[in-house]
């Protein structure tokens, strides 16, 4: 009995080795399968970014152009009576997109959260007037300018006391939140003028309602904006002075996107070339563009 013990003890341990091995080889198999698994995200990223970085190739291949606008911006975008996209900013959307082969898809928000939203990826361009400055720039890359525009004080139209920026001081004025407009007002014109206060605003309806009821003293905007809102609510406002600067705007989208980017400034050199623009900025605005 006492050999069978001892010839039994060395069979024992070889077996417990052999457990230990394995156990030790499933302890190291943990490690590998999450190296493979890194790897192979690693690669799904690469892979993806990749076929994120041409941008163009995107929007054809998915046959569709998101574009980012206000739709509360008459003429230049808003909701007709069908609750659909319309303007001189959805022509242009809509011709661009025939041009580079795909169809348009509108998604509306207000001007404040465009741009943020442009970076989140929720849509591939922003064609909402929005004006070329080189701070944005820093963050955008934008075809060439598509539309310029006169910007000039509105006051109510009992107001005799600002006829021009220097009137500002000492009084409430309404801007768009986010808006080229609104950076101005602040870097510019409170740095010469004086103090003022600025309230900013969502919609441009809404600033209109305030100054015709008095809650502001002026606004700064542009009259191809503000005809038809006066027009249909009948606010009692008008423009006075001299405009006291012009705005470019053009398509916004994401930087270091060159293919997109050529593609946007060659329709819109097409569409003025053949007369499209044209057609379309008689539509909205009554006239023929000024000679660039």
């Amino acid at each position: 009995m006492k050999l069978l013990r001892r010839t039994s003890t060395p069979i024992a341990l070889a077996m417990l080795l052999m457990v230990v091995l394995v156990l030790s080889a499933c302890g190291n198999a943990t490690p590998r399968s999450t190296d493979t698994n890194t790897a192979s995200n690693t690669t799904s990223e690469s892979t993806a970014t990749t076929a994120s970085g041409n941008e163009l190739e995107n929007i054809k291949s998915a046959g569709v152009l998101k574009v980012g606008l206000m739709g509360t911006y008459a003429p230049y975008n808003f909701l007709n009576a069908n609750k659909e996209v319309d303007g001189f900013d959805a022509d242009i959307a809509k011709e661009v997109a025939k041009r580079l082969g795909v169809k348009v898809e509108f998604t509306t928000q207000a001007f404040s959260g465009l741009i943020p939203s442009l970076q989140a990826g929720k849509f591939d361009a922003i064609i909402s007037q929005v004006t070329i400055t080189d701070e944005r720039k820093q963050q955008l890359d934008f075809s060439d300018p598509y539309i310029t525009n006169q910007v000039k004080i509105i006051v109510n139209a009992n107001n005799t006391d600002i006829t021009k920026l220097a009137d500002f001081k000492d009084k409430n004025i309404g801007v768009g939140l986010g808006t080229n407009d609104e950076t101005y007002l602040r870097t510019e014109v409170l740095p010469q003028v004086g103090n003022f206060t600025i309230k900013t605003y969502n919609d441009v309806i809404t600033s209109l309602q305030d100054l015709n009821v008095g809650r502001i003293d002026a606004t700064i905007n542009n009259i191809y904006a503000l005809k038809p809102i006066v027009e249909e609510n009948g606010f009692k406002i008008k423009a006075v002075g001299d405009a006291i600067k012009s705005d470019q705007a053009g398509i916004a989208i994401r930087k270091d996107n060159p293919d997109l980017l050529k593609a946007l400034n060659k329709a819109l050199t097409d569409m003025k070339a053949d007369g499209t623009y044209d057609t379309i900025f008689v539509k909205w605005f009554g006239e023929k563009p000024a000679a660039e």
